[in-house]
């Protein structure tokens, strides 16, 4: 009978190795560490997602860019693009990251837009899911 083996990336092995910076910054020395990779790769998506291109110092075209894109008109074209334009910043930075799914919902009456992640982590057993809001 098979078995899944259980792939665990060598970080993780170090129980007292962090391997990230966790949000949000409200730790006893500003910063809360995390000391598992999905931990850590979530945060990056979400440091990415919330940084517009540019806004890194040194590496002005890190970010994802999506604010202004997310508040134009919703069309079903503007969707696709969105869509598009996420997964090859995806594959630009995150190459170890496989978007499985990727939802965007609109709700203009609230000038609000939200966006679901559904990923995993190549060569590893990690799936996650991630859901960012923006906000007008």
């Amino acid at each position: 009978m098979p078995f899944e083996v259980k792939k665990i990336d060598p970080l993780d092995l170090q129980p007292r190795k962090a391997v990230g910076v966790s949000l949000p910054f409200s730790g006893k020395a500003v910063f809360n560490q995390t000391f598992e990779t999905k931990e850590a790769i979530k945060n990056n998506l979400i440091h990415f997602f919330l940084t517009g291109i540019g806004e890194r110092y040194m590496n002005p075209t890190f970010g994802s860019g999506l604010r202004p894109l997310l508040f134009e008109n919703v069309t079903r074209e503007k969707v696709l693009e969105i869509d598009n334009h996420i997964k090859q910043a995806l594959a630009t930075y995150f190459p170890r990251v496989e978007v499985k799914n990727l939802e965007l919902n609109a709700e203009p009456d609230r000038n609000l837009v939200e966006f679901t992640l559904e990923y995993a982590i190549r060569n590893s057993n990690i799936e996650d899911e991630l859901i960012i809001n923006f906000e007008q």
